[in-house]
């Protein structure tokens, strides 16, 4: 099956709202974090996967 470049962007999208929500749920419930921090990082991590994709050239290392 071959995605499309919109397939393609939808699931990357996917994939980093639930690192996002993994990253949150592990720091708050597993390492004992502190809830606003774990919210607080948790938010960073999609923004940082995006920044640190070399294809994104929308946002990032790679845009203009």
């Amino acid at each position: 099956m071959r995605l499309s470049a919109k397939q393609k962007a939808i699931v990357k999208s996917y994939a980093r709202s639930v690192a996002a929500a993994t990253v949150t749920t592990a720091l708050a419930l597993v390492a004992d974090v502190r809830p606003e921090l774990s919210i607080l990082a948790g938010a960073l991590v999609a923004p940082l996967m995006r920044y640190f994709d070399g294809q994104d050239k929308a946002f990032g290392r790679n845009s203009e």
